[in-house]
């Protein structure tokens, strides 16, 4: 038979097992598949159950950690970044923290996040010397070994969108970091949906990470800002 002359039930045929054994087979191969798939979400939702809160029930703690979401072309926080900000200052304000980690990208001259979520803060009322910043903060697993291991945070507040506050509530927990989640304001735009399909695939390096443990892009020295401004207090 020509290949031009094939319908798609010949090609189904062809590709399907043709005894029953056979078809059991490749089900149950195609059910594991699935069943691995969602075990690295699955094991986020876990570890981060219970530890999500709002900012009137959360727990207090010395620091909150802010995790970068990008900057505009004017070198402003994104709109999701922003959100957080906005939420880790009414931490700040309602005093449920004294210090805010603020975690980004600065890979560039020109690129600098850590340093927009400063001024954004300070905008806000936060207080220059109870920010710190993380200038390697290159993913999620990077910012939370280096709050722990750079910045000696045994206990957090993260600060992010829904879509990825488990994510990052599991992998602080990993990293050694006693965290609790808080949610700042989700915008259901292209963006959201773009960022909520992106934590599907996002989950299975979370796993990885926890797993295998590799140290950061950039580790460094120890650095005594967090210390230090809890020093200064209020």
């Amino acid at each position: 038979m020509r290949l031009s002359r094939l319908r798609p039930s010949d090609i189904h045929r062809a590709l399907l097992p043709r005894t029953r054994a056979g078809q059991r087979r490749a089900v149950q191969a195609l059910m594991l598949l699935c069943v691995l798939a969602l075990l690295p979400a699955t094991w986020m939702f876990t570890v981060a159950d219970g530890r999500l809160r709002t900012a009137a029930d959360v727990p207090r703690t010395d620091v909150a950690v802010v995790f970068g979401a990008g900057l505009m072309w004017n070198g402003e926080p994104s709109i999701y970044l922003a959100n957080r900000l906005d939420a880790a200052a009414e931490l700040y304000h309602k005093g449920r923290v004294d210090v805010v980690l603020v975690t980004g990208d600065n890979s560039s001259h020109h690129y600098d996040e850590p340093r927009a979520m400063r001024t954004y803060l300070t905008h806000n009322g936060v207080p220059n010397a109870h920010i710190v910043s993380d200038y390697a903060g290159f993913d999620t697993w990077d910012s939370c070994v280096r709050a722990k291991k750079i910045f000696g945070v045994d206990r957090a507040i993260l600060v992010s969108q829904g879509f990825h506050i488990r994510r990052a509530v599991a992998l602080c927990q990993e990293a050694g970091i006693d965290s609790y989640g808080v949610s700042a304001v989700d915008h259901q735009d292209p963006l959201w949906y773009y960022g909520t399909t992106r934590e599907l695939f996002a989950a299975n390096k979370a796993a990885a990470d926890a797993l295998f443990e590799p140290e950061p892009q950039f580790l460094g020295p120890k650095e005594p800002g967090v210390e230090r401004a809890l020093a200064n207090g209020r």
